[in-house]
């Protein structure tokens, strides 16, 4: 398998990459899940996946359904084929490591996580940034963090409002004592 330091970047181990996550979690899943899923760790750009992603699709390894207006993907039989045969050319780290980050998302999401975010200004001329995630069961995560400026701290709640399930996970990895992940 070809790798730079930064990501894949042979079409062939992409197309493999994107078929073993579909592969693996098998059930539909929509445009920006799907691509959420594989350009999370960085293995694969955004521009490489929506090249190779469109590729499956043409050669009939990713299948399209319309559903309540909405456009989900799934692996074809052909795909769980190529995915079945090829997946070994991957490293097992990597589809270990992505798998396990494709199920926190997908988990994450199908909780209907919401997050909020909100910059205040305090009395010492500091800003605190308050973030919180939260699921139909009630509050995940809460938490208020000082900073010494309201660029810096708008420069946060953006990377927050982006990634919330990232930054989640990161921060149960870090207390769980699991932080050699979080730092990957």
């Amino acid at each position: 398998m070809k790798q730079r330091h930064d990501g894949m970047s042979d079409p062939t181990d992409i197309k493999i990459f994107i078929l073993f996550l579909l592969d693996s979690i098998d059930y539909p899943l929509d445009y920006s899940t799907v691509h959420d899923i594989i350009v999370q760790n960085g293995y694969v750009s955004r521009f490489d996946f929506a090249e190779c992603f469109s590729q499956l699709r043409e050669q009939g390894h990713i299948l399209e359904d319309e559903k309540d207006g909405k456009v989900y993907y799934a692996i074809s039989p052909t795909g769980k084929m190529v995915a079945s045969e090829l997946q070994s050319n991957l490293l097992q780290s990597i589809r270990e490591k992505s798998l396990k980050s494709a199920l926190r998302l997908l988990s994450f999401r199908k909780r209907n996580a919401t997050c909020k975010s909100e910059v205040r200004e305090r009395a010492d001329h500091r800003y605190t940034l308050h973030c919180e995630i939260s699921d139909p069961e009630g509050e995940l995560l809460r938490v208020d963090l000082c900073v010494s400026s309201r660029l810096q701290a708008e420069r946060m709640e953006k990377k927050f409002e982006k990634e919330p399930e990232e930054i989640y996970r990161r921060m149960v990895a870090v207390l769980s004592g699991d932080a050699e992940y979080a730092l990957e």
